[in-house]
């Protein structure tokens, strides 16, 4: 009986496919890594045909390492990095430029313009978003503005848009389409009506006709059709979509509003459901949905810190102190402090709640006296204070009292970052076996569309702890290293 789910998880720094059981177990997965391309200083690209080949790819091994036939597969799903921008010709299929990928800055003066204009209100009141680089409105506008003839070809209807989601789902399907998730993070939807805005697009110079239609993320988004090296698949429904946080905070069980994940991947996200009403941010977070069931939107606030993960792989391809990520831990613990050195990773600015696209990085305190170990410590603490700037302000604006914290992501897997963060927070932080949540989350969303869950009560008894990280720190110390840490910050922000 077909109840398997493929979950296609499309990331930053590599492509993955996971197979689900209809008890939620993975059964098979795969992956391939993506070259990252950096064309100057603040600019991240990706090839989009390196996107849809490697993730092709990793469907390809999954499932033929399966031992399953096609008939077992009840449906695919499709998560994604979010913000990632891609325009193709509708006709040829080919895109116009390389993806102009979430961290990537170049748009930066486009925002300041926006705010200049006294468009920040506008903006946050209908999106729940601020005027930034990271989103991937102002990204379509440099697209179409720098590449010669994007803009006239677009004009005439001829250049698709997409998030990285449509970008598979139109080459595995057809079909032009996006979610409720990802399209709240382009700046061009009004997260309130759920649909894209013409003032918005007006102002952004983005010809609507580009944009997919937005769809609920559980639900039809076409058959897979005969593609070279996953023949057998062809005909196989994608009947679900959904951003990659929204997806992890769905596979993480946060059904309830008040409940919060953090993911530790390349960046750190950091989202709080506040259930059926969008919560306006006072203190630098955005405002997002989260996913639409049965017609009723559940809305998200969120903090992204824009490198997370990424710093441990500094350490390890910039600095070379370590030979492996999985090395991290063994160097930090060779002190039993940071020794006063602090590290702010802003490599790609500051995100929430500070919101600086022009802070950079900052490793302070080194003496005579420091080691390879204070700065691997103070890296991972660097990660950790930041996710615990981002709950501080979420506790500000919903008025919540956060008991625990699910996490989730590669780096999650760092014992010795995940003690940290419950001594900073004062609260338990939950890891589950699968720390891979965001698979898992676009695997339920299609597996409600299939009929495979009947309601999120089932998917909620799905997850599994596998540690749950308790504080050991005094509240006072923990508030210490805080404000050192928040010294730090300003040298970073240092105009």
């Amino acid at each position: 009986m077909a109840g398997y789910i493929i979950a296609l998880d499309q990331g930053t720094t590599s492509s993955r496919t996971m197979i689900f059981s209809p008890e939620g177990q993975v059964v098979a997965s795969a992956r391939r890594d993506v070259p990252q391309i950096y064309p100057r200083s603040g600019w991240v690209e990706h090839d989009p045909f390196a996107l849809l080949n490697t993730q092709i790819q990793s469907l390809k091994e999954a499932f033929e390492n399966s031992g399953l036939k096609s008939t077992d597969i009840a449906a695919v799903a499709v998560t994604n990095q979010r913000e990632t921008t891609v325009v193709w010709d509708k006709i040829t299929g080919e895109p116009v430029c390389n993806a102009v990928v979430w961290q990537c800055r170049r748009t930066a003066p486009v925002c300041d313009r926006l705010c200049a204009d006294g468009l920040g209100d506008l903006i946050k009141a209908k999106t729940g978003l601020l005027p930034d680089a990271y989103f991937s409105g102002t990204k379509i506008k440099w697209i179409l503005d720098t590449v010669p003839g994007a803009r006239e070809k677009a004009q005439k209807g001829q250049l698709l848009f997409g998030t990285v989601d449509s970008w598979l789902i139109w080459n595995l399907t057809g079909v032009h389409a996006t979610d409720h998730s990802n399209a709240s993070r382009t700046m061009l939807m009004d997260i309130h009506n759920l649909r894209w805005d013409g003032e918005l697009c007006e102002i952004l110079d983005v010809p609507a006709n580009m944009l997919p239609e937005i769809r609920n993320g559980s639900g039809s988004f076409g058959k897979i059709k005969k593609i070279k090296g996953i023949e057998a698949l062809e005909g196989i429904a994608v009947l679900g979509c959904v951003g990659d946080q929204q997806a992890a905070l769905f596979g993480q069980g946060c059904f309830s509003a008040g409940q919060a994940k953090n993911t530790y991947g390349t960046g750190c996200f950091t989202l709080l459901n506040t259930g059926d009403i969008p919560v306006a941010s006072e203190s630098g977070l955005l405002t997002s949905v989260g996913w639409v069931l049965g017609g009723k939107p559940t809305y998200v606030l969120e903090g992204s810190v824009f490198n997370g993960g990424s710093v441990i792989q500094w350490l390890r391809d910039g600095l070379k102190i370590i030979d492996a990520a999985s090395e991290c831990d063994a160097l930090a613990a060779t002190v039993t402090d940071n020794g006063g050195v602090h590290f702010v990773p802003a490599f790609t600015g500051m995100g929430a709640p500070y919101w600086d696209m022009e802070a950079r990085g900052v490793l302070c305190g080194i003496t005579r006296g420091t080691e390879r170990g204070h700065i691997a410590r103070a890296a991972l603490e660097g990660v950790a204070f930041q996710v615990a700037d981002l709950i501080d302000a979420m506790k500000k604006d919903a008025g919540i009292d956060l008991r625990t914290l699910r996490v989730d992501g590669g780096a999650s897997a760092s014992g010795l970052l995940l003690q940290m963060q419950a001594d900073i927070l004062g609260v338990d932080v939950d890891r589950p076996v699968n720390i891979e949540t965001t698979a898992a989350g676009a695997a339920y969303m299609a597996g409600l569309a299939a009929g495979i869950f009947t309601d999120t009560d089932e998917i909620e008894k799905l997850r599994n702890t596998d540690k749950v990280f308790r504080p050991a720190m005094a509240a006072g110390e923990a508030q210490l290293k805080l404000d050192q840490w928040h010294k730090a910050v300003e040298r970073a922000i240092l105009k």
